[in-house]
């Protein structure tokens, strides 16, 4: 069975808080576990002390360690990020400078941890950006070795200078909804494909 791990990287440390970056990777939740994938508990990034860093491990106090542990052992991974002053917010930043440390993380054939997983981006805010958060985090992932499957963001942007948050909405909209559908479909497919024949690496 193929396994789901969702990061929310709300600024928000109090799990009791409720989020709109929640309610995305609630939608592709859904979907997901429509589809037979298992989904964990998602994580709250910022109510656990992960320290600024570039290795796996940044010593006393550091909280990561578990929390990679916990992404590595799923197939997909949901990174949700909510948009601030037009861009990934600074915790989700946080969680990709750590992922840094699997370039020098590879195998024999130059691997990294995260090879033939499949990463997905769950987006929300009440200005522009989610095309520049998604840029930013794809770009990073790819980086750091996650496959990045088409259609892989699902995201919600509300009126500039506006005050109705993704949460509050009474509604989803149908064009969300069919995103989200398609995010997890794709997801799933190529995270099956990749679990049964992973990338090579180098010969």
């Amino acid at each position: 069975m193929l396994t789901v791990q969702p990061l929310n990287c709300t600024l928000k440390r109090g799990s009791g808080q409720a989020s709109s970056t929640d309610a995305m990777i609630g939608l592709l939740a859904t979907e997901f576990r429509g589809l037979g994938v298992s989904v964990a508990d998602t994580i709250r990034v910022a109510a656990h002390n992960v320290l600024p860093g570039v290795t796996s491990d940044e010593g006393e106090g550091d909280e990561w360690p578990a929390i990679r542990a916990k992404i590595l052992a799923a197939d997909i991974l949901i990174l949700g990020t909510p948009i601030w002053m037009g861009q990934a917010g600074s915790v989700a930043k946080r969680v990709l400078e750590r992922m840094d440390a699997f370039l020098s993380e590879t195998d024999d054939k130059g691997r990294m941890p995260s090879w033939s997983k499949v990463a997905v981006a769950a987006i929300v805010g009440n200005e522009d950006g989610a095309h520049a958060a998604s840029a930013q985090m794809f770009q990073a992932l790819n980086d750091v070795g996650w496959t990045i499957p088409a259609i892989a963001a699902c995201y919600w942007v509300g009126e500039a200078m506006g005050k109705t948050d993704f949460k509050d909405l009474e509604q989803t909209p149908d064009k969300v909804l069919e995103t989200a559908k398609m995010v997890a479909g794709n997801a799933a497919h190529l995270a099956g494909l990749l679990k049964a024949n992973p990338f090579p690496g180098l010969p």
